[in-house]
């Protein structure tokens, strides 16, 4: 069966070059990990959580390796996997960003796991709020269908809602993004503000301007 989005080496070599390198690095990771490895961090950058060394050094590059499959599965059970030969540039990039994520959050969280002073609290807003700028400029290039992008039953139902809405995620992503970017810079109490700003304006802004367009293109066709 021939894939939706078109592998060949061009697409698939540095998400592959990175799940590989990552478990050699894992395995770095166990023979030199102390029994209790740190994995979790709260809002001040203060460890509040451990693991064993095994999933210290193997869990986030197991997680690269099954959202490579998931990305790689994924637009074969699309209902709108026509689609994706439009967009399966932007899929491949939405893919690669994922695993890059993945493996800059492995290399950080492992080297201080190791004992390096590496200020998780400072990098991971910061990562987050770059991944968010970089996925605003790849989301108005998606065209409609069932696993990435803004999916609404207003998106859902009409193309032309489906780009509008995209067309206004790519800029409120990129707002987000640097919000949560920022959050870098100020206090634990505009932190939270800042974070809870980003995320509503993408839980709960871009749905109802879809519904409002939705409601608008229904109105005009009576």
């Amino acid at each position: 069966m021939t894939s939706p989005i078109k592998l060949n080496f061009k697409s698939e070599w540095l998400s592959l070059s990175l799940i590989i390198i990552s478990l050699f690095i894992g395995y770095y990771f166990f023979q030199h990990f102390p029994a209790r490895v740190p994995s979790h961090w709260n809002i001040n950058g203060e460890v509040d959580g451990y693991s064993g060394k095994f999933w210290g050094a193997f869990m986030i590059p197991f997680m690269m390796v099954g959202m490579y499959l998931l990305f790689l599965v994924l637009p074969y059970f699309d209902p709108k996997k026509d689609q994706y030969v439009d967009f399966a540039g932007v899929y491949h990039k939405f893919k690669d960003l994922i695993v890059t994520f993945l493996f800059i959050l492995f290399s950080l969280t492992g080297l201080n796991g190791l004992g390096y002073k590496i200020d998780i609290g400072f990098y991971i807003p910061l990562m987050v709020g770059m991944m968010f700028v970089i996925l605003g400029t790849l989301l108005k290039n998606l065209k409609m269908n069932w696993f990435l992008g803004i999916r609404t039953p207003w998106t859902m139902s009409s193309e032309t809602v489906w780009n509008k809405t995209h067309e206004l995620s790519s800029r409120v992503l990129t707002i987000s993004g640097l919000l949560m970017a920022a959050t870098v810079l100020v206090s634990v109490k505009f932190k939270i503000a800042l974070f809870i700003l980003a995320i509503a304006l993408l839980v709960f802004g871009l749905p109802v301007y879809s519904y409002i367009l939705y409601a608008k293109e229904r109105k005009a066709k009576k």
